[in-house]
């Protein structure tokens, strides 16, 4: 009888003399390696301004463009509207058209953009969470010109997998509303 408790404690012994200690991996996160930034003017009828060199035009026609980066399954969608008296009217659309991805976002943050120099007032909205589009930004001179965009990229809303990308095309966007200039008509 007495033998048991030593055979029980040899046991354990060996149990916790054993080498293959756990050690539970640390959270990474995906590395993803994006080219450097290089940007190129781009001229349109109404307005120019410099695109990534990576994002290839489609130029649906004298109102809409579209910058595909195919790489990252993206385009930035933009619009020209021409300002007659109806500068409330898109602004409001514009708002409204950012706060329909309430509904998904778990979180948005307005960023204003202004250029007196070169007159072009703006905004860009950076939504958060598994939204349909991550970025939707606007532009205007306030009396001729109004410009809204928006990012979708081709697949289903992830932020956590797509927000490298999302973090890339926003210098992209800010870049472009840094260089818009506005044509006469």
């Amino acid at each position: 009888m007495k033998k048991i408790p030593y055979i029980f404690a040899l046991i354990l012994l060996f149990v916790n003399c054993s080498d293959d200690n756990y050690t539970p991996k640390p959270k990474a996160q995906l590395r993803l390696d994006y080219p450097k930034p290089e940007y190129q003017q781009v001229d349109f009828k109404y307005f120019t301004f410099e695109k990534s060199k990576y994002a290839n035009v489609e130029k649906v026609n004298d109102q809409r463009i579209n910058l595909q980066y195919p790489a990252m399954k993206a385009t930035i969608y933009l619009t020209h509207n021409i300002v007659e008296k109806n500068l409330d009217t898109l602004l409001r659309d514009a708002e409204k058209f950012t706060l329909e991805h309430t509904v998904k976002a778990d979180e948005i943050i307005s960023r204003d953009f202004i250029n007196q120099k070169n007159r072009v007032f703006g905004s860009m909205n950076l939504v958060s969470g598994n939204a349909a589009s991550q970025i939707q930004f606007h532009a205007t001179d306030s009396t001729s010109h109004f410009i809204d965009g928006s990012l979708y990229f081709y697949a289903q809303p992830n932020y956590d997998s797509i927000m490298p990308a999302v973090d890339y095309l926003k210098a992209d966007i800010g870049k472009l509303l840094e260089t818009l200039r506005w044509k006469k008509y």
